[in-house]
């Protein structure tokens, strides 16, 4: 699997980041949250239409406006999901 925006991923998804798709302020504040290259994340919850992504990252969960969440590019590392 290629490298997709996190937004892609369904609820309970694992992936590991492989790039951030970004100025220098989204890529600051992203990796200010620990979401670097390399990072696994799961996807905990979407919200419908716009809404936030929540994600759990190193035992912490974050929640990431769309717009935000749609510049982590993720490989998925366990292509099961859990719901």
């Amino acid at each position: 699997m290629d490298s997709v925006s996190l937004i892609i991923l369904k609820e309970g998804q694992e992936a590991k980041i492989v790039s951030i798709m970004g100025g220098r302020t989204a890529s600051k504040r992203l990796a200010d949250l620990g979401l670097t290259p390399g990072t696994l994340l799961r996807v905990v919850r979407k919200a419908p239409l716009s809404g936030p992504v929540i994600v759990e990252v190193r035992g912490s969960r974050l929640i990431l406006g769309r717009g935000l969440a749609s510049k982590v590019f993720v490989k998925n590392e366990l292509p099961r999901s859990r719901t």
